[in-house]
């Protein structure tokens, strides 16, 4: 996905630079492009060390690859942090009470606020979780909220992710590499932490402990394997926790109670956070041939003998279709106005929004319902006219599977490319953490799309990370004239 359209730069404002990044101007006029580039070279050894990796298989080779990590930080305000926070949370908690009412009495479907047949006709609603509450009344205990932002004041969320969001670890990795690497520049400014966000994790997973617990609650991740694209996340964040990572075959259910297997005997488990999809968790009750589920962990599970996190079904929440509707939600169970925007959507589904997008298919971003990480999708201004005349055909044949977007003007930092420094765009993850309390670590997984003009950040198509830093302090506004790339070496 590609762009023209001027966009929001957030170091410079009309030739000045902006507060938040003040030091970080003085620091690369000071450095010169080779200290630059060693230190780039020094964080993908750091990496490839310890042993950041993402996963694409099918692609045939080796499909173990490190996702480019950008030295220059993304820096945000502390004031600019606090109001987007604010709408994540209240987002976060419409999110869950929707999870709730469509499983329970379905107010919202019945108040005709949103089409019934959206949801229960949804491959993502999973009728097994009709008329059961998880433990603690918690659906998507681990929401990652894709963020945009157009203007100084302007962000705009692009999507939910209520499922089994990823990229945590590349968050904290990123924090560790920078203060590794650039001590003297991270001193220099007031970043909030996120070191504390697998602490922060376990105590929301323990939180939501099912009413069996027997003393204090016993947490595993459990992971479909080393084959899967997040699994060096599923891996750090069980050791960051100190709970232990285990796959399917490690545990097993007796009494409908779940148990892991471990050089001591059984040991009982209260809380899963998973990071296998609905399918393949139980094959007693989805589908029969999975084995990396657990057999009989959904029967344990609605007995209140565990908890799963995120709960089956919290899919329905973050389904590109269902996503037009969550200020609408947000206004129906908190009444309260969105304090983040949604991007204006189509669903092809509807007879005039069809039309209006075949009519417009150059101009718009087409995408699959279902999709995920930047398949399946025709970006209107660059595309043929083969190209837009397949994806109407597409349209027409199955107009539910197809939602599309106008293009918007993603902002821009900068970020360190071969011909030196230059703007490249970026979105933010933030990660919301629900349990019996909600709680936001300052901050998030910044995606660059390393690309000159390009928009598709996602590691999968070959975007990057950024150490994303929130300031404690708000410096003023404006500064001073952006400098040029001086000569001189900075303090790292």
């Amino acid at each position: 996905m590609t762009t023209t359209t001027p966009a929001f730069d957030e170091m410079t404002a009309d030739g000045l630079v902006r507060g938040p990044y003040a030091e970080i101007a003085r620091w690369l006029a000071a450095t010169p492009q080779a200290a630059l580039e060693q230190r780039r070279h020094e964080a993908e050894l750091l990496f490839k060390r310890i042993g950041i990796t993402f996963a694409v298989y099918g692609e045939g080779g080796d499909p173990e690859r490190l996702i480019p990590f950008d030295i220059i930080p993304r820096i945000l305000a502390r004031a600019e942090w606090d109001a987007l926070s604010r709408g994540l949370v209240q987002r976060v908690r419409a999110l869950n009470l929707f999870l709730a009412d469509v499983y329970g009495r379905q107010e919202i479907l019945q108040a005709g606020r949103i089409p019934a047949a959206l949801v229960r006709e949804n491959e993502a609603f999973r009728p097994e979780m009709a008329g059961f509450t998880p433990p603690g009344g918690v659906y998507t205990h681990i929401a990652g909220i894709d963020v945009v932002r157009t203007s100084p004041s302007e962000f705009w969320v692009l999507e939910d992710n209520c499922r089994t969001p990823s990229g945590v670890s590349y968050m904290l990795e990123g924090r560790e590499a920078m203060l590794r690497l650039f001590p003297g520049l991270c001193a220099a400014h007031r970043i909030a932490p996120v070191g504390h966000y697998p602490e922060e994790l376990l105590e929301t997973l323990k939180s939501v402990a099912p009413p069996g617990c027997r003393g204090a609650p016993r947490v595993a991740i459990l992971t479909p394997g080393s084959y899967n694209s997040a699994y060096y996340e599923h891996c750090f964040l069980a050791d960051e926790m100190g709970v232990e990572v285990v796959e399917g075959p490690d545990l097993f259910v007796e009494d409908d109670v779940v148990f892991m297997r471990t050089t001591a005997g059984p040991q009982r488990v209260d809380v899963i956070y998973r990071r296998i999809d609905d399918d393949y968790l139980d094959p007693k009750v989805f589908r029969p041939e999975s084995v990396l589920g657990v057999p009989g962990l959904m029967a344990a599970y609605k007995a209140g003998n565990v908890a799963l996190a995120n709960a089956p079904g919290a899919g329905i929440a973050d389904d590109k279709a269902v996503y037009p509707y969550v200020p609408e939600m947000i206004r129906f169970y908190l009444g309260e106005e969105p304090l983040l925007a949604n991007v204006p959507t189509y669903l092809c589904e509807r007879d005039e929004d069809r039309a209006y997008v075949l009519d417009h298919l150059h101009e718009l971003v087409v995408k699959l319902t279902h999709g995920s990480g930047g398949y399946g999708m025709l970006v209107g201004p660059h595309s043929t006219a083969e190209q837009r005349a397949e994806f109407a055909a597409r349209i027409k044949a199955s107009p539910a599977e197809y939602i599309a977007q106008p293009t918007l003007a993603l902002s821009t930092v900068p970020t360190l490319v071969e011909k030196g420094i230059a703007p490249r765009h970026v979105d933010l993850r933030p990660f919301i953490l629900s349990g019996k309390e909600v709680r936001v670590v300052p901050g998030g997984l910044t995606r660059v799309a390393l690309r000159e003009g390009s928009l598709v950040v996602n590691s999968s198509q070959g975007g990057g990370t950024k150490d994303t830093w929130v300031l404690e302090d708000d410096p003023a506004d404006i500064t001073r004239p952006s400098p040029g790339q001086g000569q001189g070496q900075a303090q790292c």
